[in-house]
Order: C-alpha cells, then sequence, then structure tokens
C-alpha cells in the first residue's frame, strides 16, 4: 500500500498538469493570452493553488502551453527547406503556419510576441524565422520570389491571418487556406492567378438595401 501511494500520487498530479494545459490552451485559442489564471484552473476542475503548484508564474505555463505548437513550426519550416524547388518549399511553408496560427489564435499572439520573458520560447523563435529567412532566399534565387519580400512581410501576414473571425474552427482554418493563397500570389514576382481554394462562409449575407 506504502508503496502503490507515490505512484498514485504522482499519477494525480501529472493528470492534472495535462488538464491544466489543455484548458489553457483551449482558452489562450478562444481568448487570446489575457485569460486569467483563475479561469484556467476553473475550466481544468482544479484549484488555484494546485495551478500555481505546477505552474507559478503565467509566462511558464504560456511557454509550456505552446512547447508542441512550436514543435510543429519546426516541423513545418524543416519540410519546407527540404523540398527540392525552394519556391514550393516556401508557398507550403506559408500555407502551413497560416493555418497552424488559425487553429491555435493563442499561438499566434505568442509566437508574434515571442514571449519575451520566457527565453526558451524567444531562441526557439528566433530559430524557425532565421531558417525561413533562409528559405525566402533561396525561393528568390528562383526568380520567383519577390526580391523586396522581408521577414516583416511574413508578421503583416500572420496579423491579418490572426484578424479572421469565423463561426467555427473549420470555417476559420478554410478562410486561411484562400488568404494564404492569395498572399502567396501577392509574394510571386510573376502571379500565375492559379485557382484559389474555395470561400468560407465567415458570416451571414448582408440583406440588401432597399431589397
Amino acid at each position: 500500500m506504502t508503496d502503490r501511494l507515490p505512484h498514485m500520487l504522482r499519477s494525480d498530479a501529472l493528470d492534472n498538469r495535462e488538464r491544466i494545459l489543455d484548458a489553457a490552451r483551449a482558452l489562450f485559442a478562444a481568448e487570446g493570452l489575457n485569460v486569467p489564471m483563475r479561469e484556467i484552473a476553473r475550466r481544468a476542475g482544479v484549484g488555484p493553488a494546485t495551478l500555481y503548484r505546477r505552474f507559478p508564474t503565467k509566462q511558464l505555463l504560456l511557454t509550456e502551453a505552446f512547447t508542441d505548437e512550436m514543435r510543429a513550426c519546426h516541423a513545418i519550416v524543416e519540410e519546407g527547406l527540404a523540398e527540392p524547388d525552394p519556391w514550393r518549399g516556401f508557398c507550403l511553408l506559408l500555407e502551413r503556419i497560416c493555418e497552424l496560427h488559425a487553429r491555435n489564435r493563442g499561438f499566434t499572439a505568442a509566437f508574434m510576441s515571442a514571449l519575451p520573458n520566457a527565453m526558451d520560447f524567444a531562441a526557439d523563435r528566433e530559430r524557425v524565422l532565421k531558417s525561413i529567412a533562409e528559405l525566402a532566399g533561396r525561393a528568390k534565387e528562383t526568380g520567383r520570389l519577390r526580391p523586396d519580400w522581408v521577414l516583416d512581410d511574413l508578421f503583416l501576414m500572420l496579423m491579418a491571418n490572426r484578424g479572421i473571425h469565423a463561426p467555427s474552427t473549420a470555417a476559420r482554418v478554410a478562410a486561411s487556406r484562400r488568404f494564404a493563397a492569395l498572399m502567396i500570389q501577392a509574394f510571386q514576382v510573376s502571379p500565375e492567378h492559379s485557382p484559389l481554394p474555395p470561400v468560407a462562409r465567415l458570416a451571414p449575407l448582408a440583406p440588401r438595401e432597399n431589397a
């Protein structure tokens, strides 16, 4: 019995940690990074003391909550770099990063701010941006990417992508795909005007005046 008790306590603590992280991700995605810690504890079904024991600061909670998303971001960039055609790799990167950010708006805010007090997250973000700049340089050498494209254009794109409001995650992702396709055409030296992804219905059509 005494041997089982520490194991049970460790299991309970692990369950609490995962519930807290799941609740944090859901709330950050839906409401942004300003969600109160007490609300996260309430959603996770734990007391505030348990939350603060596991995550003494909100900055630590943010970093832990977005670790998986940052890994996914790294994987997307590595896949783009591995693509034999740098322009194709650059397009894939933009499409998939936009989709990742559309699925989790909290991660978008975290990525944009770099969580300045969380050094590990900031360092990871800098590595991602350095790799994106490398891929963009290769794409420019193909003559397909505008020579005046800069990393600030990526931030503009993500800021606009974050502003997409839709009634569901699926609709937001669909709108993001179409937006990414439009931006890719804007970034091309000679846009090919290939067919765009389907339109996502973001809001009811406004009634016509004097109808």
